[in-house]
C-alpha cells in the first residue's frame, strides 16, 4: 500500500528539550493516510520520531515506536506549550440517534475533558474542512476557538398533528425557550451553501469553549453579510482575528477559488466590535500570526478573474496598524529567480523563530520548491534549489526545526527534516531523510520546455514558453517503443509538478509512456502566463498540448499509432477538444467529469463566473448571459467538434459533482451514442468532482487501464 500513502500538511509541532550533552531533542508527531481497498476507505495513522540536533544541524533522527491507526478524529491541535491537546471527535449515535461530536482535551497522561457539543445544542456541526475550519488554543490555554454551522430554528409542517415536544427551559423564568418553538412554513426553505465539497457549509459562526467552565459561546458582532473562518486568537487574547467572505448577493463555489471577495477582520470579545484589518476589495486567505505576536502575514489576490493566480504576500503590523506588501505578483518567471506564490495556503506554522522570516512552498515551473522570505526586505532564498529535481512541500516549522515532504514521479513521498540556518545562510540548509520511500523501479522521467509556434503566440503576452513532464517505462516488453498516454491537467490554472502521482506511475509501470502537459495558463510560470489563457480556451491550450504531443512523437521512440488521452475537469475539456480537432492522432480517450459545453454549464455549476471568465467574457452576478455570449461559450466548447470524434470514449462521472455537474458528461455521452461512437459511462454515487472515494478511485483506475489496453490493442 506504499503507493497510496501521503503525509497531511499539518503534522504536530516538534517540541524541543535540552539534553545532558548540550544539544536538543524533540519528538515529532505525524499523521499519514492510506487507502484500504478491503475496507473501501481512507485510513489515518500516526507515526512519531525522535530528532536530536545541536541548533545548527541534525545529529540523529529515527522512528519512535510503531505506527497506530487514528479513529474518528476530525481535528486535533496541540496547545502552545505542548502540554495539552484538543481533539474534535465524531461518535456514532446509538440506534436512531444522529452522529455526535465531542470536543476532548488531553494532557500528557489522560483525557481531562470530554464535552458533548451535540447535546449542548449551541450550534450545528463543527467545520473540519481546511477552507473555514480551525481549532485554535488561546495563548493562556484556557479557551478553544472553532467554527461551526449556525444553529437553525426547528421547522415543522403547517399541518403538524402530534403534540409538540417540550423544549428546554429558560434558566431565569423556567418557561420554555421561545427559540425552541418550531417555526411553521420554514420546513422547505432553500439554504445556500458554498458549493463543491462544502455543500454542508452555509452560515458559519465562531465559537469559543471555556475549558474550565465547560461553557460555549457563539461570538457576536460579526456582520451578517460575512461568513467567517480561518480564525485565531489575537495577541493578549483580547479578541479573534478571522477571514470574512462576502456572501452577497449569493454564495459562489469557494473550494479552489482564491478570487472570492474577502478580508481580514478583528472582533473584540468584550464589546463585540468588528474591525477591518485589510482592504475590503480584494480576496485574502491564510493569515498567520508571528511567534512574537506582532505581525500577521496573509495571501492576497484580485477579486474574480482566474480562480488561481500569482498571489501577493501581505503583512499587517498589529501595533502600528500598518499593512505592507512583502512580495508582489511576478509577471514573468525568470530562470533561477523566485517564481511567485502559487499555493492554496501557507503552512499552518510558517514563521521562523526570529519572527522575521517565513517559509513557503510554491510551484516553480514544473517543480515545487521551498523558499524562505524575509518579510522586512522582501528578499527570497531557495532552500531546495540545489536538491535533486522533484516536488517539495513545507509541513511545519517550529523553533527553526523544519519538516518537509519530498517526492518525484518515480518516488513516493518521503519525510525530510532540517535546521533552518541563520539569515543569509539559507543556502547551507542540510536536509536529512527522516522517513525514506524506495523509488518505484522501471520508471524514467524528465522535464522538457517548449515554445509555441510563431502563429500561435499570444498577441499581448508573447514569448511565453511551457513545460511537459514525460514519464516512460525503462524496463519491460514495451520499454523500447511504448504507447503514449497524454494527460493535460485541470483548472485550467493548475500545474503538474514533478512529484508523486499515483495514476501516471501505475500507467508507466503498466507499460505506457505518460505525457503531463503544463500548457500556457499553468501556474508557476508567472502571472502573464495565467492571464494569457482566458478568452483562448479551446485554442491556445489545445494547440500547446497538440504541439507537445507531436514534438515528443518526433523526438522520442514512442508508438505514434497508439496514442490516448486521459483528463479530468478542464483536462477532460481538452481531451474532448483534441479527439475532435485532431481525430487522426488519438485512438482512445478517458475523461473524468469533463467540461463539454460551457454554455449549458453556466446555469448549473457552483462557479458560473468560471464559464464567463475563461471564455473571455465579463462576469456580473446580476447579469444574464446574452445570446452572443452563449454563442461564444458554445464556440469554445468541445461539443462543437463532436461530429469529428472517432476514438472510443470512457466517461467517469460523480453523481454529487457541483463543479462540473454530471449532466455535462451525459450530454456528451448522448451526442457520441447518436453518432455511433463507441462510448461507455461510469456513474459514481456519493462522489463529487474529484472522484476521490476509495471505491470510485480504484474502480475508475481499473476501468481506465482496461479501456486503454483494449483500444490501444496492447
Amino acid at each position: 500500500m506504499e503507493a497510496g500513502r501521503s503525509i497531511p500538511p499539518f503534522p504536530g509541532s516538534p517540541h524541543s528539550h535540552p539534553t545532558q550533552y548540550g544539544g536538543k531533542y524533540c519528538s515529532l508527531y505525524t499523521e499519514w493516510s492510506q487507502r484500504d481497498l478491503a475496507r473501501a476507505e481512507n485510513i489515518k495513522f500516526c507515526r512519531q520520531y525522535l530528532i536530536f540536533h545541536d541548533g545548527a544541524s541534525i545529529v540523529y533522527s529515527g522512528p519512535a515506536g510503531t505506527c497506530s491507526e487514528i479513529k474518528d478524529e476530525l481535528l486535533s491541535r496541540e496547545s502552545p506549550s505542548g502540554t495539552l491537546k484538543a481533539v474534535l471527535r465524531k461518535v456514532p449515535g446509538k440506534e436512531k440517534e444522529k452522529e455526535k461530536q465531542f470536543l476532548e482535551v488531553w494532557d500528557q497522561n489522560r483525557k481531562v475533558k470530554s464535552i458533548d457539543l451535540t447535546a449542548l445544542d449551541k450550534h450545528g456541526s463543527v467545520y473540519d474542512d481546511d477552507q473555514f475550519g480551525c481549532l485554535a488554543w488561546s495563548h493562556s490555554e484556557t479557551h478553544l476557538l472553532y467554527v461551526a454551522e449556525k444553529k437553525r430554528p426547528k421547522a415543522e409542517s403547517f399541518f403538524q398533528s402530534k403534540a409538540p415536544e417540550l423544549g428546554t427551559s429558560d434558566e431565569d423564568t423556567g418557561h420554555p425557550k421561545k427559540e425552541d418553538a418550531p417555526v411553521k412554513g420554514e420546513q422547505f426553505v432553500y439554504h445556500e451553501d458554498w458549493g463543491e465539497t462544502l455543500s454542508t457549509r452555509s452560515v458559519p459562526v465562531l465559537c469559543v469553549l471555556d475549558i474550565e467552565g465547560n461553557s460555549i459561546s457563539v461570538l457576536e458582532g460579526i456582520p451578517e453579510h460575512l461568513s467567517p473562518g480561518q480564525a485565531f486568537w489575537s495577541p493578549e487574547d483580547t479578541g479573534v482575528v478571522f477571514v470574512g467572505w462576502w456572501h452577497d448577493p449569493f454564495r459562489l463555489g469557494l473550494r479552489h477559488c482564491t478570487n472570492r471577495r474577502s478580508a481580514l477582520f478583528y472582533v473584540d470579545l468584550t464589546g463585540g466590535r468588528c474591525e477591518l484589518l485589510s482592504e475590503d476589495t480584494r480576496a485574502v486567505w491564510s493569515p498567520r500570526l508571528s511567534p512574537d505576536s506582532c505581525r500577521i502575514v496573509y495571501l492576497e489576490n484580485n477579486v474574480l478573474g482566474p480562480h488561481q493566480q500569482c498571489s501577493r504576500l501581505r503583512m499587517y503590523d498589529w501595533y502600528t496598524k500598518h499593512t505592507t506588501t512583502v512580495l508582489e505578483a511576478v509577471p514573468r518567471q525568470a530562470w533561477g529567480a523566485f517564481p511567485g506564490i502559487y499555493c492554496g495556503a501557507l503552512p499552518g506554522m510558517c514563521w521562523a523563530a526570529d519572527s522575521r522570516r517565513i517559509l513557503l512552498d510554491t510551484a516553480h515551473r514544473s517543480q515545487q520548491d521551498v523558499f524562505v522570505v524575509d518579510t522586512a526586505t522582501g528578499t527570497t532564498a531557495s532552500l531546495t534549489g540545489d536538491s535533486p529535481q522533484g516536488s517539495w512541500s513545507v509541513l511545519t516549522i517550529d523553533r527553526d526545526l523544519l519538516v518537509a515532504r519530498f517526492s518525484t514521479p518515480s518516488c513516493p513521498p518521503m519525510l525530510k527534516v532540517a535546521v533552518l540556518p541563520a539569515a543569509g545562510r539559507e543556502a547551507q540548509t542540510q536536509w536529512i531523510c527522516l522517513q525514506d520511500a524506495p523509488p518505484v523501479p522501471g520508471i524514467s522521467w524528465g522535464i522538457r520546455t517548449l515554445q509555441p509556434l510563431p502563429e500561435q503566440e499570444h498577441p499581448q503576452y508573447g514569448g511565453l514558453d511551457f513545460d511537459a513532464i514525460l514519464m516512460r517505462p525503462s524496463e519491460g516488453p514495451t520499454a523500447q517503443k511504448p504507447p503514449l498516454v497524454v494527460m493535460p491537467h485541470g483548472g485550467p490554472h493548475s500545474v503538474f509538478t514533478a512529484g508523486w502521482m499515483l495514476y501516471p506511475a501505475a500507467l508507466c509501470r503498466g507499460g505506457f509512456a505518460v505525457l503531463l502537459v503544463n500548457y500556457r495558463g499553468s501556474l508557476g510560470f508567472g502571472q502573464d502566463s495565467v492571464a494569457s489563457l482566458p478568452g483562448n480556451v479551446g485554442t491556445q491550450d489545445v494547440h500547446d498540448v497538440q504541439l507537445c504531443v507531436e514534438r515528443v512523437l518526433q523526438e522520442e521512440t514512442l508508438d505514434a499509432s497508439r496514442v490516448a488521452l486521459v483528463g479530468g475537469s478542464h483536462g477532460g475539456f481538452l481531451a474532448c477538444h483534441l479527439i475532435g480537432q485532431f481525430p487522426d492522432t488519438y485512438r482512445a480517450c478517458v475523461v473524468r467529469n469533463p467540461v463539454v459545453n460551457i454554455a449549458s454549464m453556466v446555469a448549473t455549476t457552483d462557479i458560473p463566473d468560471w464559464c464567463l471568465t475563461e471564455a473571455g467574457l465579463p462576469y456580473k452576478p446580476d447579469a444574464l448571459p446574452d445570446p452572443a455570449q452563449l454563442t461564444e461559450m458554445l464556440h469554445k466548447s468541445p461539443i462543437r467538434y463532436v461530429d469529428r470524434v472517432r476514438a472510443p470514449v470512457l466517461l467517469m462521472l460523480g453523481e454529487d459533482d457541483r463543479r462540473v455537474p454530471p449532466k455535462q458528461g451525459v450530454e456528451y455521452y448522448r451526442a457520441l451514442k447518436a453518432r455511433g461512437v463507441i462510448t461507455r459511462l461510469l456513474w459514481y454515487p456519493g462522489n463529487n468532482h474529484a472522484l476521490a472515494g476509495v471505491e470510485a478511485e480504484a474502480d475508475g483506475f481499473m476501468n481506465m487501464a482496461l479501456w486503454l489496453l483494449k483500444h490501444l490493442q496492447c
